[in-house]
């Protein structure tokens, strides 16, 4: 249930960008001016990312799931529907809100039930967002046909229609659109992403009791020596990277074709390239995370990322290098986010504020560098920005990490030191323990054999005197008739004097049983 909700978080953000331009021409507005609903929606991600980070630690997981995915169903129901860019940017913003809630309790749900064992199931998470952004253009082209590629809306197409509605449309706030296509496809959308909250709204009327179990084994929870030290270098870590991810998704399509020279089918298959093996590579970590320690796959990305930026930048204009660097830029990339989550799970335990803490820095890094870079290209067209960004973010992240392996390491080092000494002494004391025990042991079966020797001479000679007793008081007897009944009697007892100690206890037995019968 949590892919299926990712599914639809990456459906929903990503059916933005293809669906803009019929956004802009529902409000009456161009492209240009209409931008700022990315900036609300991303305040609003921000908000929802602190909001869900203290929800998630005194709500139900799947209660808060469930909520957050009816908001996100209301939001995608209603855009189509706006008929301002003001009422549209505040509905994308509450849109904002839900995803942020849904992003931070996902992450935090799957820490919460599988721990530090959870690589797996994270990178299965974060696979399922990327399928849902790879698939969101696809339903848009099929919702809306051709008309949805920018290529098709010009401003001279849709002015016309700005002029003859706008007395009409600016007194209303919500309409329906135009295009009923447009509703469709957020339609869709909406009505998958409410079945999933159904879902979620029946695991918590049915599994109430194991969310108190979950916080139960939550509430015993490890907390690194440099907790703080670690949120920080991590929040750092998420900005770079996931800004560095944004940023080259974005601008290599521009990059290629004005830089570059390709032609724009070319530079459409670049930016395709790479982030078709961007979802791939996140598709089989799945497996990987399986065999694959956290650390060790960010060390492959961090790699992978430097090496394909190192020869971006090198070669930035041979069309062959590009294709290929891009590739394993896109595959390097994939699978950061999701490890390094699992990694500082490892160390310390990640609650709700905690997770809430490094998915804004991954915010933050989205907003702002794709808008530093934006920027700067324009002040310096010549030069190929863009590599540059990801080369020096991958520096960045590459430097990072190692000094975040060592702040979570470092305690540890220590405290296997003292476990190790620790665990000598014991041995030591349980061995001299031992030794101790087996000479005690051997003392007391010495004496308990010494006692049992006396007590069988005891014995001896107790039934050895008996015995020649009885047999005189037999020989004694006056009685003839005894005699005459019983000689073999009278002959065994005549015979005891004479024997030894072990004849007598021979035949004590057939005595006492003949005795008993008479």
């Amino acid at each position: 249930m949590l892919c299926a909700s990712f599914l639809g978080l990456g459906l929903s953000v990503a059916i933005v960008g293809p669906t803009f331009q019929d956004l802009a021409t529902n409000v009456n507005r161009n492209i240009s001016s209409l931008s700022f609903i990315f900036v609300g929606r991303a305040l609003g991600y921000l908000s929802g990312s602190v909001i869900g980070g203290f929800l998630v630690d005194v709500m139900n997981y799947f209660l808060l799931l469930g909520i957050s995915m009816s908001a996100t169903t209301v939001g995608l129901y209603l855009v189509p529907f706006c008929k301002t860019a003001i009422l549209l940017t505040v509905m994308m913003s509450i849109f904002g809100v839900s995803i942020g809630i849904l992003d931070t309790g996902g992450n935090v749900l799957i820490l919460a039930i599988w721990g530090d064992k959870g690589a797996p199931y994270m990178q299965a998470l974060h696979f399922s967002f990327a399928l849902g952004a790879f698939l969101a253009p696809l339903l848009a082209k099929l919702a809306l046909g051709p008309t949805a590629s920018a290529e098709n809306h010009t401003e001279s197409d849709f002015h016309p229609a700005l002029n003859r509605s706008s007395d009409a449309d600016s007194e209303a706030l919500f309409g329906v659109p135009n295009d009923k296509n447009l509703l469709w496809a957020y339609a869709v959308i909406g009505t998958y992403m409410f079945l999933v909250s159904v879902i979620f709204f029946c695991l918590f009327l049915k599994n109430s009791s194991k969310q108190e179990k979950a916080r139960a084994s939550a509430e015993t929870f490890r907390r690194a020596k440099y907790h703080n030290a670690l949120l920080c270098l991590l929040f750092l870590f998420f900005f770079f990277y996931v800004g560095a991810e944004v940023t080259y998704g974005s601008y290599v399509f521009s990059f290629a074709t004005t830089h570059a020279g390709m032609k724009e089918s070319e530079a459409a298959g670049l930016n395709s390239i790479f982030w078709g093996t961007f979802a791939a590579c996140r598709g089989l970590a799945i497996f990987f995370a399986t065999c694959l320690q956290p650390g060790t796959m960010i060390v492959l990305s961090n790699i992978g990322s430097l090496t394909s930026s190192l020869f971006l930048v090198l070669f930035d204009k041979n069309p062959i290098c590009l294709w290929i660097a891009t590739s394993v830029y896109g595959a390097s990339m994939a699978t950061t986010f999701p490890s390094g989550v699992s990694w500082i799970e490892q160390y310390t335990t990640i609650h709700g504020k905690s997770a809430a803490f490094f998915v804004i820095g991954a915010s933050l890094g989205e907003m702002a560098i794709p808008a530093v870079i934006g920027i700067l290209q324009g002040k310096y067209p010549d030069l190929p920005v863009v590599l540059y960004t990801s080369l020096g973010a991958s520096i960045a992240t590459g430097i990072l990490f190692p000094v975040l392996y060592k702040l979570a390491t470092s305690p540890l080092d220590r405290q296997r030191k003292e476990d190790r000494k620790s665990e000598d002494q014991k041995a030591l004391l349980s061995s001299s323990g031992l030794n101790e025990y087996e000479e005690e042991n051997e003392e007391e079966d010495a004496e308990k054999w010494n006692e049992m020797d006396f007590e069988m001479i005891e014995t001896n000679d107790t039934m050895r005197h008996s015995i020649i007793e009885t047999s005189r008081s037999s020989l004694t007897e006056p009685t003839a008739e005894v005699y005459n009944q019983y000689p073999s009697n009278a002959l065994v007892f005549e015979s005891f004097p004479f024997n030894t100690g072990s004849a007598h206890v021979k035949h004590l037995p057939e005595t006492r049983t003949k005795g008993t019968n008479i």
